[in-house]
């Protein structure tokens, strides 16, 4: 009998294949278990529609997701962190930070999509990969810097009387 598979079965296939199995097996097991259906030239041709419209969703995405990438790698993300005189940051940089700064710029990509090569703990010049959709990624150039100098001085003097009380 043939069937098509509307859940992966490891032992036949992935979902949407056409196989073709005894009939007690399709009967008895894998139509009343939701795994397949009945391969009739109806739901064969139901099967080719399906399939065409998720390629057209797929390059749908697919392009929203190249605009996305040209939109990014023109950007270069500032993320202003507290840090030491040495340039060493008080903590690090995350993916979720880099995500924060991307959602100002407009663009919002999930911080789990977002790869560090090493973490981020002094000031500079970094880059990052995001996984934007399925095999296409950008590449993120982001500059940490330090928060505003002029906060940092006066930290330091509001220090500076306390210790000689």
């Amino acid at each position: 009998m043939k069937i098509i598979l509307r859940k992966d079965v490891a032992t036949l296939g992935d979902a949407g294949e056409v196989v073709t199995v005894k009939n007690g097996y399709a009967n008895n097991y894998l139509i009343p278990q939701g795994y397949a259906i009945r391969a009739t030239e109806g739901t064969l041709k139901a099967l080719e529609t399906e399939k065409q419209q998720q390629a057209r969703k797929i390059e749908q995405r697919r392009k929203a997701a190249r605009e996305i990438v040209a939109k990014v790698e023109q950007m270069t993300l500032k993320i202003s962190t507290k840090s030491g005189e040495s340039g060493k940051l008080f903590g690090t940089v995350t993916s979720g930070d880099i995500a924060e700064a991307l959602k100002a710029q407009g663009v919002e990509i999930d911080r789990r999509k977002i790869q560090l090569e090493a973490p981020i703990k002094a000031l500079g010049k970094y880059e990052a990969e995001a996984k934007i959709y399925m095999d296409i990624t950008a590449k993120l150039n982001i500059v940490v810097e330090a928060e505003g100098a002029e906060a940092v001085k006066t930290a330091e003097a509001s220090d500076a009387p306390e210790a000689g009380e």
